[in-house]
């Protein structure tokens, strides 16, 4: 087949492939809609009807929520009343027989809490008000012994007792907090009164909602607390109690307009609260919601169609995408292949390379002892020559010795050698590769080392030999990484079930694209002829077959961190269970 045969048929695969996706994405968007707007249809249909439904229910739950809330929050301002006024029998200056002046800084120590008290009062056992401070003093003096309330707080079992509204002996409405305390053989009484209007006007602020209004009435239906727009005090309310605290909510009629009714029992007082709200603003909110959802239902269809059509519309582009992707993989494979092959012909080619450096090694120190009279040489040699041999003998026998040196490292990585496995303290190993001749060069290089050990370091079954080259691997490439000062920090430390090494260096780091290939074989950061790639290839097939990981992070000129990660089971158990390892 030609060129230009190649050409089209490439063309008619590429219009074919066009065609296919084109209809596919017109088959992929139908299916896709009618998959979304059929169940979706059907929900809208069931919650329309379910809507109606619990319409209802949910405005009544919501209105009786309210009826709790301000039920708990009337109910806590009675109690603080009580408080302040059970706080006067602890006051320093209370005295069984007050005077004037006593009764007025306790009245005006409740007008600091409230500005809904009126008076105060303070009884004696025979229920004579003894002390009195407010706007009725003729009431100084009066006989409570045998009022409604007074008989009440006697009789009952806790200290504290609030009253219904009532006139009294000044004709105005008003209701009492009274405070018995036990003092010697008798029992005393604080009494202080409190304006129905001002409770009244606490009621208004704590009232939630579009045209909420709140009363209360006592268990006989009559108001104690009211809007003077629907009745007045102590006026019998439309409302009966037995029926609202057994139903929590009811709809009533009110002239003429129908209005949902929530009520909730104070337990402070024996007054029910009602929360009342016109029908048509108590479900205003459930039906503006229903609108907004039909709304968004319209949106979300709208939405939902722009996004199918858009995603598949861009299924061709990503088919083409995915098709390059694919050829790039296989090339990838292929030159992965290629170093597989390459390295198994590095492996075989450094094996035989080895004899010939064996004996070119052994002619080099053949020729070195013919100069040598101790071993039957030539005595009679020129001084000068005979040095000079020697000189590019040993020349010779370096280059020998780092050629037999890269060999080894080529077999390494080709090939496991069995680990010869013991209980290994890490620290101790660190220092016996730093300790001597390596430190000493670091200090000839101005570079610090730091050692950073965890002394609680666990013993753990490792490999003294390989996990030594790795280590010093490390440190030889922190110290090239450096080049003339800076600092290495050699740390462990125990985490969880591993035990970590870490090296850092304050060299010049490595790129993003350099720690993508920092492991590859035969890849190097140093300069050429400086490195062979095979060190942290080598070190990081060591540590894996150890059982543990080796990590890097980097940061281009502020240097890095190797972190090798082993197993801190002491017991060797690992190598049982990877006997191969």
């Amino acid at each position: 087949m030609n060129i230009e045969a190649k050409s089209k048929h490439a063309d008619g695969a590429d219009k074919d492939f066009r065609l296919y996706y084109s209809k596919l994405r017109k088959r992929l968007f139908l299916s896709v809609c009618l998959a979304f707007l059929i169940p979706l249809a059907l929900l809208s249909v069931y919650f329309h009807i379910q809507f109606n439904v619990n319409l209802k229910k949910s405005s009544q739950l919501h209105l009786m929520s309210l009826a709790e809330s301000q039920r708990n929050t009337i109910d806590l301002f009675l109690q603080e009343r009580v408080v302040n006024i059970l706080s006067l029998f602890h006051r320093s200056e209370f005295h069984l027989t007050p005077n004037q002046d006593r009764m007025n800084s306790y009245l005006m120590h409740l007008g600091e809490f409230s500005d809904a008290f009126v008076d105060v009062g303070f009884m004696n056992p025979e229920g004579l008000q003894v002390g009195y401070a407010g706007p009725y003093s003729y009431l100084r003096g009066k006989d409570y012994s045998q009022e409604k309330w007074y008989q009440s707080l006697i009789n009952a079992e806790r200290n504290y007792y609030i009253s219904d509204i009532y006139l009294g002996f000044r004709n105005k409405p008003h209701f009492t907090i009274a405070v018995k305390q036990p003092v010697g053989p008798g029992t005393y009484v604080m009494r202080a009164t409190l304006d129905p209007d001002k409770l009244y006007m606490f009621l208004r602020t704590i009232a939630q909602g579009k045209a909420v209004e709140s009363a209360l009435i006592n268990m006989e239906g009559d108001y104690q607390i009211v809007d003077p727009d629907h009745g007045r005090l102590l006026e019998k309310s439309p409302y009966k109690p037995s029926e609202l605290m057994a139903r929590g909510v009811v709809e009533v009629s009110l002239d003429g307009k129908v209005r949902l009714v929530a009520s909730a029992m104070l337990t402070e007082a024996p007054w029910l609260l009602m929360v009342g709200q016109p029908l048509d603003i108590a479900y205003a909110k459930m039906y503006q919601t229903r609108r907004i959802m039909i709304g968004a239902t319209v949106l979300m269809v709208l939405a939902m169609f722009a996004i199918i059509w858009l995603v598949l519309s861009r299924i061709l582009g990503r088919a083409e995408e995915a098709e390059a992707s694919e050829r790039m993989l296989k090339s990838q494979l292929f030159h992965a292949a290629k170093l597989v092959s390459i390295g198994e012909l590095a492996a075989g080619v450094a094996h035989e390379i080895n004899n010939p450096l064996a004996i070119i090694l052994s002619q080099c120190r053949v020729v070195n002892d013919i100069f040598d009279p101790e071993y039957g040489g030539d005595g009679n040699a020129d001084p000068e020559t005979a040095g000079r041999v020697r000189e590019e003998l040993s020349i010779i026998e370096e280059a020998v010795y780092r050629a037999r040196d890269i060999t080894e490292k080529l077999l390494k990585s080709s090939r496991r050698s069995e680990p010869r496995i013991e209980k290994t303290s890490l620290n101790d190993l660190i220092d016996d590769v730093v300790d001597g001749f390596m430190e000493r060069e670091l200090r000839i290089s101005n570079i610090e080392l730091v050692r950073d050990y965890d002394q609680n370091l666990p013993r753990i079954f490792t490999d003294k030999s390989q996990m030594r080259q790795v280590i010093q691997n490390l440190i030889n490439n922190a110290v090239d990484a450096i080049g003339q000062e800076g600092k290495i920090t050699l740390a462990t430390r125990k985490a969880d079930n591993e035990v970590k090494i870490t090296v850092t260096d304050t060299g010049k780091g490595m790129t993003g694209e350099e720690l993508e290939k920092i492991f590859l074989p035969f890849f190097t950061t140093k300069e050429a002829g400086k490195g062979t790639g095979l060190g942290l290839a080598i070190s990081l097939n060591i540590v894996e077959s150890l059982g543990g990981k080796m990590e890097v992070q980097s940061v281009p000129g502020a240097g890095s961190s190797f972190i090798i990660s082993l197993p801190a089971d002491d017991s060797g158990r690992f190598f049982e269970d990877h006997p191969a390892a």
